[in-house]
């Protein structure tokens, strides 16, 4: 027997996986979705820890910082929860017609409000009451989250749109693999090169811009901080950042994901019914 499933097993694997997210009450949802968000929140908090202070030497910085975000989508695949970005692979059941648009969509709404309420409270305990960013760890906070507004909308969308191209290959993989050391190196070879590359992932940005503007309201976090993230960080630099991030990471996971391995493996056989 396989210890992974081949590509067209997988293809089909996602039609079946769709449906059962489909099927989940609005409850699940909501309450999966708020987990998630704190799960990526956690490792968003680690990645902004590990980048203070760390050597840049030959990228090292990136890589160590996306090397532990990668565990956010570990804790997320294994003990189980909702994340918007890989539900974008939904797709492969709605193009087979296993799912309407309406139930999509019934899965897609109550999982990303949860994965923003998730994401926005661990910041809060984080950034806000646990005093974890009130100094270089707050300074690094507000330069991620500065920077992040500070970006164009087109750069925002593109960055997004390779950013789910990798997540959604990462819950593949991870689904491929038939026990926890596959899933393991399943999820962290994408997720680490994603962060290191520099593109953006909306629900990491739930966790990461908040973290950024609770972090302001430390002095010390605050007056090490550049100028100009600090006048881009703002709410409604936030809002505008995740409303075209999201645009992104939809196109990257739904369509350029899921869309296209449902044309390639599950379109001409049929998923099994």
């Amino acid at each position: 027997m396989a210890d992974f499933l081949a590509p067209v097993d997988l293809s089909k694997t996602l039609v079946t996986v769709g449906e059962k997210k489909a099927a989940l009450t609005i409850s699940k949802m909501l309450i999966l979705g708020v987990l998630a968000g704190v799960f990526i929140g956690f490792a968003a908090h680690l990645a902004t820890t590990i980048s203070t202070g760390t050597c840049e030497w030959l990228g090292l910085k990136k890589f160590l910082t996306g090397a532990v975000f990668s565990c956010g989508l570990m804790l997320v695949i294994i003990p189980g929860s909702e994340l918007w970005t890989g539900n974008n692979l939904m797709t492969v059941a709605l193009m087979e017609k296993r799912i309407s648009l309406t139930a999509m969509l019934r899965n897609w709404i109550p999982v990303y409000i949860g994965n923003l309420i998730g994401s926005i409270f661990l910041a809060w305990i984080i950034a806000q009451m646990s005093g974890l960013t009130n100094g270089v760890v707050g300074t690094t906070a507000i330069g991620i989250a500065g920077g992040k507004c500070i970006l164009t909308p087109t750069e925002m969308v593109f960055r997004g749109i390779g950013c789910n191209w990798l997540v959604c290959l990462a819950v593949m993989m991870a689904l491929a693999a038939q026990d926890i050391s596959g899933k393991v190196w399943g999820i962290f070879f994408p997720i680490m090169a994603f962060v290191a590359s520099g593109f953006e992932h909306c629900v990491a940005n739930m966790y990461f811009i908040p973290a950024g503007l609770f972090s302001k309201g430390f002095a010390a976090a605050a007056e090490k901080a550049s100028p100009a993230h600090m006048e881009a960080l703002t709410v409604a630099g936030f809002m505008k950042n995740l409303t075209f991030v999201t645009i992104g990471n939809l196109i990257g996971g739904a369509i350029f994901t899921g869309v296209v391995y449902w044309w390639v493996f599950v379109r001409s056989t049929g998923a099994k019914k």
